[in-house]
């Protein structure tokens, strides 16, 4: 998930595959496919890619193959690993030849509710999004269409293909069927929600929770309280169910940036090394952290944001220096890893 290049070329590819209007095949129950935890709405999917068992199983197989990169080396899980949320492990992620990125590979953890990808937020679907890694020169650097010709010699895969889609794999079902798999991959049981939905089953049916009270200790509840607060303001931009407002910040990291974030896509001013705000979800095992990567712990983000950061001309005008001691810092470091699913981690290491 990291440049836009070939330009032209991956503009084509998305308009021809947003005009192909396959139907949609028959109704399926998603429960057993995508799991809705407490407190989550429900994911809105694309009419033309509603998920069924066919299409996620195609695509996590596409997901987990090598045969996207143009020397049979990396495959979408190569920088997307399931023990680590979904996320990578190095600052950027190694692609075809040793070639390096510029940016870090996010966690993939409710990827099915983001309203826009890529951390400029230049493209509006998971299906344009997939494209993206698979032509670029420092990921996959293929084309899809030598992609697909490649997966056809893959009898298990065409048939699965067919099961799915109704049709010969091709670019519609790649980009859909991975997609799919993607929708699949949601994140809301870490012990926060357990405290959390044991604190509004109690003030729905008014009796005490000993659900919540006994999910976080009196550290990562101080943690809690600082970061819900006015005085942090943390959950301004790292609210709601997926801790994250998907907007777009300069967080006061560099003076200046190498990379110019959204206003790569917008060519604004005021959007110069500004990048999507990334969810909270499962941070302890995400890390090295910032768009590149260069923050190592949980203890330098919040030292970062309790510094208040780099005089940036467009830094969010909600960092300030927050005077918060060693202690408070540990404790906010401690709630941040309450919010690891370790159900997510383990059920989508064990299925692979």
């Amino acid at each position: 998930m990291l440049c836009l290049r070939r330009c032209s070329s991956l503009l084509l590819l998305l308009v021809l595959l947003v005009g192909c209007t396959e139907p949609s095949g028959p109704a399926t129950e998603l429960q057993p496919l995508i799991d809705v935890p407490p407190g989550f709405p429900e994911q809105v999917f694309p009419p033309d890619n509603m998920p069924t068992p066919e299409r996620v199983a195609l695509g996590k197989a596409l997901f987990f193959s090598k045969a996207f990169s143009s020397d049979n080396s990396i495959a979408c899980v190569s920088c997307h690993a399931p023990a680590n949320a979904f996320a990578d492990t190095r600052a950027v992620s190694e692609g075809v030849a040793g070639r390096f990125g510029t940016r870090n590979a996010p966690s993939l953890a409710n990827v099915g509710y983001f309203p826009y990808y890529l951390r400029e937020g230049s493209l509006p679907t998971l299906e344009m999004q997939v494209l993206v890694p698979i032509q670029e020169h420092d990921e996959f650097d293929m084309n899809i269409l030598d992609v697909a010709e490649r997966l056809r010699s893959d009898t298990t895969l065409v048939r699965m293909s067919k099961q799915a889609y109704g049709r010969d794999i091709d670019a519609f079902a790649i980009t859909r069927a991975i997609a799919c798999y993607e929708r699949t991959l949601v994140s809301g049981r870490s012990r926060y929600d357990a405290y959390a939905y044991g604190v509004a089953q109690a003030a729905a049916t008014g009796q005490s929770s000993t659900t919540g009270q006994s999910a976080l200790n009196s550290s990562e509840m101080n943690g809690m309280r600082l970061f819900f607060s006015g005085r942090t303001r943390c959950s301004s931009c790292h609210g709601g169910f997926a801790f994250t407002n998907h907007a777009f910040t300069n967080n006061g990291l560099y003076d200046t940036y190498a990379d110019p974030g959204r206003f790569r896509f917008t060519k604004v001013e005021a959007d110069k090394a500004t990048f999507k705000t990334p969810s909270l979800r499962n941070v302890a095992v995400t890390a090295p952290y910032m768009h590149d990567g260069s923050v190592t712990s949980l203890e330098a983000v919040v030292a970062h944001y309790n510094s208040g950061g780099r005089p940036h001309a467009n830094r969010s005008n909600l960092l300030r220096p927050l005077g918060l001691s060693f202690q408070d810092q540990e404790d906010l470091v401690l709630f941040l890893r309450s919010l690891t699913d370790e159900s997510f981690i383990s059920r989508n290491v064990d299925d692979n």
